[in-house]
């Protein structure tokens, strides 16, 4: 049977049709012309079955062409030519050497070619054509993957879709049967199934993940028909269960006691309730509920997100004297969980509450937080109260209670208050300072030996002063108030208007009027508490009175009426004809200074005044300082400059400054001398000899006298005087041109009246004086 499917799969002998239509006959010897006629291959197409048993080679098909040659020979070219396939070159059958697998290579395209065996030459063209290996279903499918992963949220219904797998047939898809795949779970059947496609669905409406997390089910995919003998494969799936929320909340415990200071700040941590929700945290929504009314309005129970705890928090004060522990029970519950998934044991858990309330010393405590009080403004009322505060000890000792005053509004120390809270002023109060005093106080525990302790509260104290007629009304001053000279009767001079420091209450009413009534302006009053100023008469006399002050008269309708008198300065202007004012002084306002701007005034002149005298004394003084030093500098500061020309550089022997350079005596202070020539100012300097000395050495003597003149003189300043004596030298030609030998000259001018010139000519005075004298300081 296996030989004739494959006889009859094969193409034994592809036919050839050759036809000829000869219309001369070939005659190779003579020139004749003559056609070839035309031949043409048809192949059909060649098949074999993948991996025969039988023995090599297998035969696949037979190449025929209409060639009638004995020197003609079939041979194939192209793919696996002469390798896999061969060709008989005589018979022209063609043979597979080896087993062909079709999963590997399905088709090989060869090329048939007729040659001439001696000339090697093609006899036909060439013709090509496919072998086709044909399918046996010789392979099992094969999955992509080893492993697979799918989720699905727990408790889905059956045939929810969780995940696909795919596995691959490598036969010809083309063959019936040959790569279809059948799909199969072999582990975990009773939870998922697995359908045709490859898609996994659930089995079971019951997949809970609290119960499991994690499904491994074994999936095997194998060939349809079956044939082959072989076993299929399979491949491992992993399922995860998605968690909703289908869980309630149950307590870790039946009873919870807490026990907590009665001075717990409101919402504040009484505790934590602890509940346990298998959910994951993100399906567990627990809320806290009191099961009865009771308490509802004192502790609140507030959800943490993150713990799922239940925090009891306290919504009004706790007080050990009044409720010494609280009992009531709670309920814990989840809102969010799907209804369809409630399970046994119902939708909610209660436990029961216990808070106890510890005593702790607490501060006193006002009967109310804010006090208000009246009290008439200048009124002492110091043996009367203005009213009463109250504190108490709220613990059960009930300690006695002080108070004290602590920070006022204004500043000052306005009341007192009794043991028992009376409150009494300390000073009358007024108005007019402030309408109100806030004043907080203190209400102090006393402790043993009644000593003040650290327990303290406050309160507050609005003493609202009521007010009384005690200040008169004032005048407002207008701006500038003017009137012309010409001025008709009945003229509008300017209104004035009044203030008073008191409240201006509805009804308040001012009263205008003069003090004397032969007065050339007058008032009426605008029942607005405002009053016209009027000229009465008319035609004022400015050389008389440029500026008239009227003494205004302004009353209230108080009880008592008080009264205040202003005085007004109006200004008398000249005017033109058409009542412009061309000329006026300015107005003299009454503008009152205090004692207190007077006291500032004085003490800032004074204090220029004085600031002003030492100034004026430090200068003086700076200034004597000076004339001393000017006169001192006159005697003892001289420089004389002689610019006269030197003798050059080779005048080495004009000087002998040898003597500068001796040591200084202690010697008594020897007598002035008088130098020669006598009308001379300064010694002259006589010109030195050949050997470099002055012929009587005068200028030695002169400067030795000198220095000790100035060394033993303890009156005289420590200056120095510099004296510079210009002297040519012996080779000059003009000899020497300093005044220093002017002396000698036959003047007759007198000098004298240099003296009545001052201080400043007292020099030359000495140096052209009737009696000259020389003071050298060294």
């Amino acid at each position: 049977m296996k030989d004739l499917i494959l006889l009859f799969s094969l193409v034994l002998v592809p036919t050839l049709a050759y036809t000829e239509n000869l219309k001369t006959k070939l005659n190779f010897s003579n020139s004749t012309t003559h056609k070839r006629l035309k031949r043409d291959w048809i192949w059909n197409q060649m098949h074999i079955l993948e991996e025969m048993s039988s023995p090599l080679p297998h035969y696949v098909g037979k190449i025929i062409s209409s060639v009638r040659n004995k020197n003609a020979k079939y041979v194939l070219e192209g793919e696996h030519a002469n390798t896999i396939f061969k060709v008989d070159e005589v018979t022209g059958d063609v043979y597979a050497f080896e087993r062909l697998d079709r999963e590997k290579k399905s088709e090989y395209e060869l090329t048939a070619l007729i040659i001439d065996k001696i000339t090697n030459q093609r006899m036909e063209p060439p013709s090509r054509f496919i072998i086709k290996v044909h399918d046996i279903n010789d392979n099992v499918p094969i999955f992509v993957q080893k492993v697979f992963n799918g989720s699905v949220p727990e408790m889905s219904s059956i045939g929810t879709s969780v995940t696909k797998v795919t596995a691959v047939d490598a036969d010809d898809p083309t063959v019936t049967g040959h790569a279809t795949v059948i799909y199969q779970v072999i582990e975990g059947e009773n939870y998922f199934t697995v359908d045709e496609s490859g898609v996994i669905s659930t089995a079971t409406a019951n997949l809970d993940r609290e119960a499991q997390t994690t499904y491994k089910i074994v999936v095997k995919a194998k060939d349809s028909l079956g044939n082959t003998g072989r076993e299929g494969s399979t491949a491992t799936v992993f399922i995860t269960l998605l968690d909703i929320n289908d869980n309630f909340p149950t307590f870790k415990k039946g009873s919870f006691h807490f026990r907590v200071p009665e001075n717990i700040p409101i919402k504040g941590e009484v505790g934590r309730l602890e509940v346990v929700d298998i959910d994951e945290p993100q399906n567990r929504n627990t809320t806290y509920n009191l099961v009865r009314g009771y308490y509802r309005d004192t502790f609140k129970i507030i959800t943490v997100p993150s713990t799922n705890e239940g925090i009891i928090k306290p919504q009004k004060p706790l007080n050990y004297e009044e409720i010494k522990e609280y009992k009531f029970n709670v309920e814990a519950t989840d809102p969010t969980v799907i209804p369809r998934y409630y399970k046994p044991g119902g939708n909610k858990s209660i436990a029961s509450i216990t808070i106890e309330v510890l005593d702790v010393d607490e501060p006193p405590v006002f009967t109310q937080p804010l006090y208000i009080f009246k009290v008439e403004e200048n009124n002492p009322q110091k043996n009367n109260p203005i009213g009463t505060v109250s504190a108490r000890d709220p613990d059960a000792a009930n300690r006695a209670i002080r108070y004290i005053p602590r920070i006022s509004s204004p500043p000052g120390n306005h009341i007192k208050i009794s043991d028992k809270g009376v409150v009494f002023l300390n000073q009358a109060l007024d108005r007019e300072t402030s309408a109100w005093y806030n004043i907080t106080i203190r209400a102090v525990e006393l402790a043993d030996k009644n000593i003040l302790s650290d327990k303290e509260s406050q309160a507050l104290i609005h003493i609202q002063v009521t007010d009384v007629n005690d200040n008169a009304p004032e005048l407002t001053y207008p701006e500038e108030p003017r009137v012309c000279e010409n001025a008709e009767p009945g003229q509008v001079v300017t209104r004035i208007s009044a203030t008073d420091k008191d409240e201006m209450l509805p009804g308040v009413y001012f009263k205008y009027s003069l003090d004397m009534e032969d007065s050339n302006f007058t008032l009426s009053d605008n029942h607005d508490n405002t009053a016209n100023v009027t000229v009465k008469y008319g035609q004022f006399n400015r050389e008389l009175a440029k500026t008239h002050f009227l003494t205004v008269m302004i009353s209230d309708n108080g009880k008592p009426a008080l009264t205040s008198t202003n005085t007004l300065a109006i200004s008398i202007c000249k005017c033109n004809e058409r009542g412009e004012v061309t000329f006026c002084e300015a107005s003299a306002k009454m503008v009152g200074v205090s004692i207190q701007a007077l006291v500032a005034i004085f003490v800032c002149i004074l204090t220029i005044i004085v600031i002003t005298l030492l100034l004026f004394l430090r200068k003086r003084h700076k200034k004597d300082l000076n004339v001393l030093r000017n006169n001192v500098a006159e005697i003892h500061e001289q420089l004389v400059t002689y610019d006269e020309e030197g003798g050059g550089e080779m005048d080495t022997t004009s000087y002998d400054v040898s003597v500068l350079n001796s040591a200084r005596k202690n010697t008594m202070k020897p007598p002035r001398l008088n130098l020669e020539p006598v009308l001379s100012p300064y010694a002259q300097i006589q010109k030195p000899t050949e050997n470099g000395h002055s012929g009587t050495g005068e200028m030695e003597i002169m400067i030795e006298v000198k220095k000790d003149e100035a060394d033993n003189d303890g009156d005289l300043l420590p200056y120095d005087t510099l004296h510079i004596y210009g002297y040519e030298g012996a080779e000059s030609i003009a000899e020497s041109l300093s005044s220093l030998e002017s002396g000698s000259s036959d003047s007759d001018i007198d000098y004298d009246f240099l003296n009545d010139w001052g201080p400043r000519f007292k020099m030359l005075a000495e140096l052209y004086g009737s009696e000259p004298t020389i003071d050298f300081v060294y």
